[in-house]
């Protein structure tokens, strides 16, 4: 068993993209992506990276462009120690609500990392209830590697679905603004009401029931 001491130590170098010292210490990053849209689902990822194994421009997966969103993610999956997502259906955020759906994704994306890990770093100020260790940071994603990586996973993973249920469901523009509240989702949610995959407790698909 680690000490305190050493698991802050390893964590500090993991959290500023320093050089790993001699403890070997599997510390995971998770991050989610869906939790704002009107459609689908809540994903979430998480991420153990292998320090011999260093991917360069790993950052908050909403500054990269796509196209490099998805160079990224085939890297982290080709290098990482372990990668997994986890993610939460329309029914469970609509039963849970989002934040708690949120939380219940990122134990699925957690718990099926082999190795398992023995500490995570969330984005965000809430961690959820893991067998691990767990420690919050805010705006993680762009301060810590191994979040970042996270976000990236779960975005390309999410936005690569929501342009699959823009062929389903066409006319919504998943496509474009996958599943988000802008104008043009809106209006096309007046015109031709909610599908499936959109969340009926949130306000705009609410209202139309």
């Amino acid at each position: 068993m680690l000490a305190a001491s050493q698991i802050l130590q390893v964590v500090m170098e993991q959290q500023y993209g320093l050089e790993f010292g001699s403890t070997a210490l599997l510390v995971a990053g998770v991050d989610e992506v869906g939790r704002g849209p009107l459609a689908g689902p809540v994903v979430t990822a998480a991420v153990i990276l292998d320090p011999a194994r260093p991917i360069d421009g790993l950052a908050d997966s909403k500054k990269l462009s796509e196209k490099r969103r998805e160079a990224l993610a085939e890297l982290i999956k080709e290098r990482a120690l372990a990668w997994a997502i986890g993610r939460a259906e329309v029914e469970e955020i609509d039963r849970l609500n989002i934040l708690q759906a949120t939380l219940l994704a990122m134990q699925r994306a957690v718990a099926s990392l082999d190795p398992a890990p023995q500490h995570a770093l969330i984005d965000g100020n809430r961690c959820p209830k893991l067998p691990c260790t767990a420690e919050a940071i805010i705006q993680g994603d762009g301060k810590v590697p191994v979040i970042s990586a996270a976000s990236i996973l779960a975005k390309v993973t999410r936005d690569r679905e929501m342009v699959e249920m823009d062929a389903l469901y066409p006319g919504y523009g998943l496509a474009g603004h996958k599943g988000y509240p802008c104008k043009a989702h809106i209006e096309a949610l007046e015109r031709l009401g909610p599908t499936p995959i959109h969340r009926r407790s949130f306000g705009p698909v609410k209202k139309l029931l």
